[in-house]
């Protein structure tokens, strides 16, 4: 076993125990958040490259992270509320923060790519089907039991969502390879979440973070060199799209999702990503004055019920270690 440590409060020193309604809370502000993703990659592309994009994403995110990490950790000191344990590092540990580095820069780069081949519309649907991979990922890698009406729920959800971008989805030779790589996105977007589940049995989340966009800011680094002519933005525009992207979507929003899998299923966790098009749409009719049909208004229904079934079920929550 190899053991690598560090002084870092342990998880249980950093979770404070907070309801499962205010969590819930927090699920819905971290999709909200996650829900411009897209649009602030659409900004950053007009400036840089998809590659480039995902690698300001992360070696951004690991430089706010490390600043909270410094302030939690000064605190901890200024304060003297508990002592610091060390924090020793498996091997398993290790190769665990190594896939979920290589699977989430899969899956960014991913989406990325889906947005320069498709609408985003299509990107972002298809991308919202996290939850079936995540669910069946969990059953077959995790040995979770998802009793009957947590699947209905899930089925509802995914269901009402879908139905909400059918009506913008649009299919054609152009849009298909785009498709396929949004596609692939929600896979490894799975993965990644399968894998946080593991690592907050044992991390706080903002280690998780911190190493991981670490990794994937030296996985990606690589590639944008080799595929790109620009790796940073060249306008105040650009950066201003990068920064809301990492620190609001990586920071913030996955942030939030990686926190709650400490205390629900990762299933259940990634069934919150099919608010996305709720937020998305009911957005649009707030401040653009988009259409808001019945239709949409009896799919929002659909999905919150959806998402209530399945938090009623025995697979939703998990007992607090």
């Amino acid at each position: 076993m190899i053991i690598m440590s560090n002084t870092l409060e342990s998880p249980q020193q950093q979770l404070e125990p907070i309801s499962n309604l205010m969590l819930l809370i927090l699920l819905v502000i971290g999709v909200f958040t996650l829900s411009l993703a897209a649009i602030f990659i659409k900004l950053s592309e007009q400036y840089i490259g998809p590659n480039a994009t995902v690698f300001n994403r992360f070696w951004i995110s690991f430089i706010v992270l490390g600043l909270i990490q410094g302030i939690q950790t000064i605190a901890s000191h200024f304060f003297h509320k508990s002592p610091t344990q060390q924090q020793t590092y498996t091997l398993q540990d290790i190769l665990l923060l190594l896939v979920s580095a290589i699977v989430m820069s899969i899956s960014h780069i991913s989406w990325s790519w889906s947005l320069t081949k498709t609408s985003v519309s299509n990107a972002n649907l298809l991308h919202n089907l996290t939850p079936v991979f995540t669910t069946l990922g969990a059953w077959l890698l995790l040995g979770h039991y998802f009793e009957r009406k947590f699947l209905v729920g899930m089925a509802l959800a995914v269901g009402g969502a879908f139905s909400i971008g059918i009506q913008d989805l649009h299919i054609s030779g152009d849009n298909l390879t785009g498709d396929a790589w949004a596609l692939l996105s929600a896979v490894f977007y799975a993965a990644n979440l399968l894998v946080s589940e593991k690592l907050r049995v044992k991390f706080p989340t903002t280690t998780i973070l911190l190493w991981s966009c670490l990794l994937r800011s030296f996985f990606t680094f690589p590639i944008v060199i080799l595929t790109e002519n620009r790796l940073f933005p060249s306008s105040i525009q650009g950066w201003l799209a990068i920064l809301s992207l990492a620190v609001l979507c990586q920071v913030i929003g996955a942030g939030i999702l990686i926190y709650s899998v400490k205390r629900f299923s990762s299933g259940f966790t990634s069934l919150f990503l099919m608010l996305e098009p709720i937020l998305t749409t009911t957005f649009a009719w707030i401040f653009f004055a988009e259409y808001l049909s019945l239709f949409n208004l009896l799919a929002f229904i659909v999905v919150l019920s959806g998402i209530y079934i399945a938090k009623s079920s025995q697979g939703s929550d998990k007992t607090v270690i």
